[in-house]
């Protein structure tokens, strides 16, 4: 049964996580699924709600570069473009980095490199401080349908095949962040 959580109940929207399941929540311009990154049964499951292919990668999403760090082949990131990077976060950017060894390969699927936000769009935030790390965020629609932005569209894509539902206001953006190669700047999804 989907559940539908407020911003009172973040820490039973995180616990869901926790428990291996699926949450749609809202970002800067429309609802995302998310789910533990390394929970590959649970990101198997986005990918089956979507009815995308699971070669295609999906992007994280963060409060705080404590919770994207990890995931990012920190040596191959020259000082200057990783200060540039940190200094549009927290924001509505989303940078590709070459990624760490220890990156679950299902999450960046054919790609080399891993694509990271840390949002200042403070429902997502907050969202990623309950859970206490970075999320999967993949918008919410099953593939070629347009992203939800409420989620009454939510519900009606997904039902009850969806665990969860974060039910708070988008960010005011009016499509999805640009995308970025980090090391070369060049735009990616614009």
């Amino acid at each position: 049964m989907l559940q539908h959580f407020d911003l009172a109940e973040l820490d039973a929207a995180a616990a869901l996580l926790h428990g291996g399941g699926v949450l749609a929540y809202p970002t800067e311009a429309v609802f995302g699924l998310g789910c533990d990154p390394h929970d590959r049964a649970a990101f198997e499951r986005v990918f089956a709600l979507k009815q995308r292919p699971a070669n295609q990668g999906v992007l994280l999403i963060a409060a705080d570069f404590g919770q994207v760090e990890r995931y990012i082949d920190l040596a191959a990131v020259p000082d200057e473009i990783l200060q540039q990077v940190r200094a549009s976060w927290p924001g509505p950017h989303t940078w590709i980095f070459p990624r760490a060894a220890t990156v679950p390969a299902w999450v960046a699927g054919a790609h080399a490199g891993i694509a990271l936000r840390i949002t200042a769009h403070e429902p997502a935030a907050a969202l990623c401080r309950a859970f206490g790390g970075a999320l999967v965020s993949t918008s919410a629609n099953p593939h070629g349908q347009p992203p939800a932005r409420d989620a009454a569209t939510v519900a009606e894509y997904f039902g009850d095949a969806l665990d969860g539902v974060l039910d708070a206001p988008l960010g005011g953006q009016s499509s999805p962040t640009v995308i970025r190669d980090a090391l070369s700047g060049a735009i990616i999804r614009a």
